[in-house]
C-alpha cells in the first residue's frame, strides 16, 4: 500500500482517510461506487435505516442488483455524456410497474434529453389500467431547478409540465433529514458536481438504552428523525407494546447528536481556477470526497485538453478542502496497466506537506 504523510492513510478499501478526525459514527447514509475505477462513474448512497437509495450518476449499472435499484427515488446526473446517463433504460424498464415515483435531476436541457429518450421507445400497451408509475425529470442550472415535467405511465409518458420545487440557491433537493447541494462546473459545457448534507447525525448509546430498560428496534428511528426535524423534548415517542416516553429523556441520555455527514461528488471539471474555487465551497470539510483522478500531473496537457483533473490535482483539492476520507474514480484506460498508479499520486498528493494547487 502507498505510503502518506502525517495522519493521512489509505484503508482497507482503498479509500485515504484522515485518521485523526474520522470518528466511530454510525452514518445515515452509506455510499460506494458503482463500478470499479476504470469503468463508468456513477455512486450508490444506500440509506441505511430507509428503503431507499439516491444515484449520483448513472452509467453502467449492471453490479446493481435489481432490488438495489428498486430503491432509488432520485438521481442527480452531472452531465449527459454517455458513461453518465447509459444506465437509465434499466434504471428505467426496472421502475415500469412500481407506483412511487423516480425523480432525475440533470444541467440545464435535461428534460428535453429525457423526453427524447422516453419517446424512442414504444407505449401502445399503456392505458388507465396501468400502474400509474411517473417519471420526473428536472432542469438545474447550477444555482437553481429552472424547470420540471413529469411522465406518467397512464398517459404513455407524454410530457406535462410542471412547477419544480422552490429551493434555495445552491440547493438540487431537500428534505427534512438531508440536502443535496449541486454546483455547475465547466466540461466544455455544464458538468454538476453534488454534495449530500445530512442536517444531524444522530446515534444511539445502547448501554444506556439497557439502563433504561429499551430494547432496540424500529422506533428508535422515528425518535432520531424527531431529533433531526428538531422537536421539542416534550414530543413524545411510542414504544413498542404500547408504551411511550418525551424525546427528551432519550436525547439527554441514550442518543449522541453530532453534525451530519456530508459526501461530495466531482467529476468531468476542468483544471482551471474557477473550478477549483467550486469544488473547494463544495467538498469543505466533507467526510467523504468521491473526486475523478483520470491522468497523471506528467499527462497534465491531456487532462486540460480533455477538460479533467488529474490524480495530483484531485488529491491537493480533496487536501486543501480539508475532507477526510477521499476516493478516487474515473480513471484513463491509458493507464489499465499500472493500475495503482493514479490512486498512489493521490495519495501523495493528498499527504503532502504543502498544499500544491494547480491552475491553469
Amino acid at each position: 500500500m502507498h505510503a502518506t504523510s502525517g495522519a493521512a492513510k489509505p484503508d482497507e478499501a482503498g479509500t485515504l482517510q484522515d485518521s485523526r478526525r474520522w470518528p466511530g459514527m454510525s452514518w445515515l447514509v452509506q455510499p460506494r461506487l458503482v463500478n470499479d475505477p476504470f469503468s463508468d462513474p456513477g455512486l450508490y448512497l444506500d440509506f441505511r435505516y430507509g428503503r431507499r437509495a439516491i444515484l449520483f450518476d448513472l452509467g453502467d449499472v449492471s453490479p446493481l442488483s435489481s432490488r438495489e435499484l428498486l430503491r432509488v427515488s432520485q438521481v442527480f446526473i452531472s452531465h449527459m455524456h454517455v458513461d453518465h446517463i447509459a444506465g437509465f433504460d434499466r434504471l428505467f424498464r426496472l421502475c415500469l410497474h412500481r407506483p412511487h415515483p423516480l425523480t432525475l435531476i440533470g444541467p440545464p436541457g435535461f428534460i428535453a434529453q429525457i423526453e427524447h429518450r422516453i419517446r424512442s421507445f414504444t407505449w401502445n400497451l399503456l392505458d388507465e389500467n396501468s400502474v400509474d408509475f411517473c417519471l420526473c425529470a428536472m432542469d438545474y442550472n447550477g444555482s437553481r431547478l429552472t424547470g420540471a415535467a413529469e411522465f406518467h405511465a397512464r398517459e404513455a409518458f407524454a410530457r406535462r409540465n410542471v412547477a419544480p420545487p422552490d429551493f434555495p440557491d445552491g440547493i438540487a433537493w431537500m428534505e427534512d433529514e438531508f440536502r443535496i447541494e449541486a454546483v455547475a462546473l465547466d466540461h466544455g459545457i455544464p458538468s454538476l458536481a453534488f454534495a449530500l448534507r445530512e442536517v444531524l447525525q444522530v446515534n444511539v448509546w445502547r448501554g444506556v438504552l439497557a439502563e433504561m430498560d429499551l430494547a432496540p428496534g424500529p422506533w428508535l428511528n422515528e425518535a432520531k428523525r424527531a431529533v433531526r426535524l428538531g422537536l421539542p423534548d416534550d414530543n413524545i415517542v411510542s414504544l413498542p407494546g404500547g408504551g411511550s416516553i418525551p424525546l427528551g429523556d432519550l436525547k439527554h441520555r441514550a442518543l449522541r447528536v453530532a453534525p451530519g455527514q456530508v459526501v461530495a461528488y466531482v467529476t468531468d471539471a476542468a483544471p482551471h481556477a474557477n473550478n477549483w474555487a467550486k469544488i473547494l465551497r463544495l467538498a469543505d470539510k466533507a467526510d467523504q470526497l468521491f473526486i475523478e483522478a483520470v491522468f497523471l500531473e506528467c499527462d497534465r496537457p491531456l487532462a486540460v485538453a480533455s477538460r479533467h483533473l488529474t490524480a495530483w490535482a484531485a488529491g491537493a483539492l480533496a487536501r486543501e478542502a480539508g475532507v477526510r476520507h477521499v476516493t478516487p474514480f474515473h480513471h484513463s484506460a491509458r493507464y489499465l496497466s499500472e493500475p495503482d498508479v493514479l490512486r498512489d499520486e493521490l495519495y501523495a498528493s493528498f499527504g503532502a506537506a504543502d498544499r500544491k494547487a494547480i491552475s491553469a
